[in-house]
């Protein structure tokens, strides 16, 4: 044990120490420097606003701000911007990023995305309506004929064509619905249910 401590205090050993300590607040002090110089420490960009920009003029806009982009592809129509335009950005407007950072936008679609007619032949037409609703279709009007199941939907026509079942449709998109009238005589009439 005399020898242990002996050899603690000789100077061989503090000059090694003394080394030793100076080679590692050497080693730390170079890597900082080396993090800060490649991370570039306390240099930030701001991100531009991209809204209603295309995706032409959104490119352009980030590679002269020395940021990159990426498209998300899950986005639905949205009629208050324009086509193929940015509707949504991360991070927003206005942060604070480092330079090369990777910027996400969201496109506005061409137009709203398609949607399947439910089965409502032999439905009536207030049920009818309901499902055409819930998958973002609309019931433009109603057209009676001679048919004996009363408010039964018989035919579905969009734009004047008779389409079935199945189908697909842009969402929004206005339907006339063809129901019975209760009777199997008389003439056709219209309900008509536009604003």
């Amino acid at each position: 044990m005399k020898q242990f401590i002996a050899f603690l205090r000789s100077r061989v050993f503090l000059i090694n120490l003394g080394l030793a300590l100076l080679a590692v607040v050497l080693i730390v002090y170079l890597s900082m420097q080396w993090l800060k110089g490649s991370t570039n420490h306390g240099e930030f960009v701001e991100v531009p606003d991209l809204a209603k920009l295309s995706v032409m003029e959104m490119r352009e806009t980030l590679e002269s701000a020395g940021l990159r982009y990426e498209v998300l592809d899950s986005a639905n129509y949205d009629p208050a911007y324009p086509r193929f335009s940015i509707i949504e950005q991360d991070p927003p407007a206005g942060n604070k990023v480092k330079a090369n950072r990777k910027i996400y936008v969201t496109v506005n679609p061409s137009g709203y995305k398609k949607v399947t007619i439910p089965k409502i032949i032999q439905v009536t037409q207030r049920n009818a309506t309901a499902m055409l609703r819930a998958v973002g279709l609309d019931v433009d009007r109603v057209t009676y004929i001679d048919e004996l199941g009363k408010d039964m939907v018989y035919y579905i026509k969009h734009k004047g064509k008779t389409i079935s079942p199945g189908d697909k449709l842009p969402k929004t998109s206005r339907l006339e619905l063809i129901c019975g009238n209760g009777t199997v005589t008389g003439r056709a009439r219209v309900k008509d249910n536009s604003n």
